[in-house]
């Protein structure tokens, strides 16, 4: 599949295929054992010391898990993210284990960490001809306890997973945005030496 978008440089085609659509597929099937795939390319995602600190936890339409993981989104991304095959929830790990016997302390990186797993998962999603698109818009407290998740660990975002679909199944607000955006020139975002004020 080609994009209509132009990277400045010769980068892989995934990059620029790979965008966050909101029309999916009802009908559409995630055999698990692709989700398990996406997942496991998230796995090896860097992390700082290698900690790892990501977890995840998901839900296939329809099984028993799928009405209460819509119940955890805020009723706008609920009311497209219905038709999506999987729902994925991205936690982290927000402590670091101390060594020589020291308790965890603080970790400054899970949150960095978890946004290079979730870029390696909807990579993985895009090569096998799948779309996956985060959401912020969840209800985290909630999230948490019913996903079993430990104090320590923060829900991060949740992941819809399918195939795209076309965009007149959305509203008209979303049809106008069911489009790749395109992102700033390189010269805007990377600067030789130091930071260049606008």
């Amino acid at each position: 599949m080609t994009s209509p978008r132009q990277s400045t440089h010769p980068i892989h085609p995934a990059f620029l295929q790979r965008w966050s659509p909101r029309s999916f597929d009802a009908q559409a099937d995630l055999p698990e054992n692709d989700l398990l795939t996406i997942l496991d390319a998230a796995r090896w995602a860097p992390s700082a010391y290698n900690i790892q600190p990501w977890r995840f936890t998901y839900s296939m339409r329809n099984d028993s898990h799928w009405g209460n993981y819509l119940d955890l989104l805020d009723p706008f991304n609920a009311g497209w993210a219905k038709n999506a095959s999987a729902l994925v929830f991205l936690a982290s790990d927000s402590l670091v284990e101390g060594q020589n016997g020291e308790g965890p302390r603080a970790s400054h990186y899970h949150h960095f960490d978890s946004g290079a797993a979730w870029a390696q998962l909807a990579l993985q999603a895009t090569i096998m001809g799948y779309s996956a698109h985060a959401m912020a818009g969840i209800f985290k407290d909630r999230a948490a306890a019913y996903l079993g998740f430990p104090e320590r660990y923060q829900v991060q975002i949740a992941l819809a997973l399918g195939k795209n679909d076309h965009p007149d199944k959305l509203n008209e607000d979303l049809r106008a945005r069911e489009h790749p955006s395109n992102r700033f020139t390189l010269d805007q975002i990377a600067f030789d030496g130091v930071f260049q004020h606008e």
